[in-house]
């Protein structure tokens, strides 16, 4: 018991900031990384996980029965649940994906401008863990287990300052990161790159509700930078921008 109120005090304080440079230098090294194509095919997969992910987690709010998550090592993945074939559980489950890892990334900014640095990295093993447990192939459990194993390392070992630093790289990258995948789907979407979204997420959004699958590109872009936009004000240090 003794151990589990120390933890439980441990997640559930407060931290104090990283200072103003260490926020900076991590947002910039987040977005290095999405915008370089090497570095993306490899950090890109922990976006696919949140992606599925979100398919997942809204599956199971909106009463269908999460059959399991397949990740592939292309960065693609999908989920499989059971119910109904129409209605707005299936079409919640279906727009869930894209825009998921920007909202993740909204509310780890909001966990450490409020100074719960601990809770954020210890929210995100959960959120992991809950993924493993749908998993239903091999790489994907690897991929998991290993962004797993790399969250809990630096939450549990690592000192004070490499934690905030981890925190906020990881919640700059979710924010940059979710961006990247909605502006490829609306690229994919003009012209003669349109064959792309065939079975993508707005295409069969488009299938179940009516509206274009064009509108359905619009939104995700719109909630990705809506959340990097907000996100990133939260990430700000107090007192930036300065004002004169």
């Amino acid at each position: 018991m003794h151990v589990i109120a120390v933890l439980w005090d441990r997640v559930s304080g407060t931290q104090p900031l990283p200072p103003a440079w260490v926020i900076g230098l991590t947002g910039l090294v987040a977005l290095v990384v999405v915008l370089n194509t090497p570095a993306w095919r490899l950090a890109g997969k922990v976006i696919t996980i949140a992606h599925e992910g979100g398919h997942a987690l809204v599956s199971v709010l909106s009463g269908r029965r999460l059959d399991g998550i397949r990740l592939h090592s292309d960065s693609s993945g999908v989920t499989y649940s059971r119910g109904k074939q129409a209605g707005p559980g299936l079409v919640l489950t279906a727009a869930a994906g894209y825009v998921m890892p920007s909202l993740l990334g909204a509310g780890a900014a909001w966990l450490l401008a409020a100074r719960h640095l601990t809770a954020m990295l210890w929210l995100a093993l959960v959120l992991l863990a809950a993924t493993f447990l749908a998993i239903r192939n091999l790489y994907g459990a690897v991929a998991v287990l290993l962004t797993a194993g790399g969250v809990f390392a630096v939450s549990y070992y690592a000192s004070a300052a490499v934690q905030a630093g981890f925190a906020y790289l990881a919640a700059w990258f979710l924010l940059f990161g979710g961006v990247r995948p909605a502006f490829e789907l609306a690229r994919g979407s003009v012209g003669r790159h349109q064959r792309w979204t065939r079975g993508s997420d707005a295409d069969q959004l488009a299938r179940l509700t009516g509206a274009p699958a064009g509108l359905w590109v619009t939104l995700f872009v719109l909630v990705t930078l809506g959340a990097l936009v907000g996100g990133a004000y939260l990430l700000a240090p107090p007192g930036w921008p300065p004002v004169s």
